[in-house]
């Protein structure tokens, strides 16, 4: 009987270890709203993929402040409803701590008042400024600014003596934010849009556009999308006999949309993070060891499949969301949103985050670089 009450009292002591070891270890719950699949499948992939990875590495490292890294991935497929759906249910039935994504403008514009109503941080990887312009108080993103892009952009031209183009853009957030941008900046630019075109993101032939560009005798081509549409209207162009310079937004950062425009994909030029470029960085240079340890990283993890811009936006949210935990001291949401608030001098893949309450996206122009298509790769112009 005595040695019965031993066993009972040891089970009763192992319950108790394990109740409360499980609830010292209780995750943290992060979801993810990603286009893994549908027109802009070339973003949500790898930034899944890229997610996935990192948390791996930080649970197996024992996580964030001794607790694991719970990561709850939803497919959007590339549609703004979808994203509604799965951010309401993040937040209201999964109580995540924060939420990764969505990949593209239009969908994090369509969540952004869900995160404000939910007090949830909200880290996007898509880039339209009107994500963070004007400051919304639980909102971040990581992708460099829309209108950046158009200015590095006019600087080149400026330096190529161009001031007649022709802008083409896809009917998605992402297409008319740009749009939008490039209209507002171009006059104070000396630049003059001379032939303005909008065109379906689904399109699967768009040499109508590209042939009222020609007829308006552009000096160049702004190309302003994201989806594999981009490639079609390089290819269509250079079918038709359009040969000035083409220009395309920082959404070209996915060397699949140079493999699906082939050779007519040469000269393109476009602003972009210097992921694409880390080999040939000065030794100096203070992102070179991430990039490069993070390209290494992501091949080792995704049997050699290269990265691409937009897997580096999921990772710099990640980063940003660990260092405001770390910084906070705390898992309070509050408490970390205003620690990500006031991060400065964090070294991402997109370049170096200087975060202000009245700048939720903390890069600048400095940011970019001046890239070109050249014998199918990448290269610094």
């Amino acid at each position: 009987m005595k040695g019965r009450k031993w066993v009972v009292l040891a089970v009763l002591l192992a319950v108790f270890l394990s109740g409360a070891f499980a609830q010292a270890a209780e995750p943290i719950k992060i979801g993810a709203i990603l286009a893994i699949t549908g027109g802009a499948s070339n973003l949500g992939a790898p930034e899944a993929r890229t997610l996935e990875m990192l948390v791996a590495e930080t649970n197996a490292k024992g996580g964030v402040m001794g607790r694991p890294i719970q990561l709850i991935v939803k497919d959007s497929a590339t549609d703004a409803g979808k994203a509604f759906s799965f951010a309401k249910q993040l937040i209201d039935e999964e109580k995540v701590f924060a939420i990764i994504g969505p990949s593209t403008s239009g969908e994090t514009m369509k969540i952004k008042s869900v995160a404000e109503e939910g007090k949830t941080i909200l880290l996007s990887c898509a880039a339209a400024e009107v994500i963070v312009n004007p400051v919304a108080k639980y909102v971040f993103k990581t992708p460099q600014k829309d209108s950046d892009a158009i200015l590095k952009i006019f600087q080149q031209m400026k330096k190529m003596k161009i001031s007649r183009i022709g802008v083409l853009s896809s009917n998605s957030g992402f297409g008319g934010a740009g749009k939008g941008q490039i209209e507002k900046l171009a006059p104070e630019n000396g630049i003059t849009i001379v032939a303005n075109e909008v065109y379906d993101a689904k399109a699967s032939d768009l040499t109508a556009e590209v042939t009222k560009l020609k007829a308006a005798n552009v000096q160049a081509l702004v190309n302003w999308s994201i989806e594999p549409a981009q490639s079609i209207v390089i290819k269509n162009a250079r079918q038709i006999g359009l040969t000035v310079p083409i220009f395309q937004s920082h959404g070209f950062g996915n060397i699949k949309y140079v493999d699906a425009a082939g050779e007519a994909a040469e000269g393109v030029m476009f602003p972009a993070g210097r992921l694409l470029v880390a080999d040939v960085l000065p030794k100096n240079h203070p992102q070179k060891e991430l990039l490069l340890q993070y390209k290494k990283d992501y091949m080792s993890f995704c049997s050699g499949e290269e990265c691409s811009t937009f897997g580096g936006h999921a990772y710099d949210a990640f980063i940003i969301l660990m260092k405001g935990i770390e910084k906070a001291k705390s898992t309070d949401k509050e408490a970390v949103r205003t620690a990500i608030e006031n991060l400065k001098g964090v070294v991402g893949t997109g370049g170096i985050f200087n975060f202000s309450p009245t700048d939720h996206n903390g890069l600048g122009i400095d940011a970019f670089e001046m890239l070109v298509v050249k014998k199918g790769k990448f290269a610094i112009l």
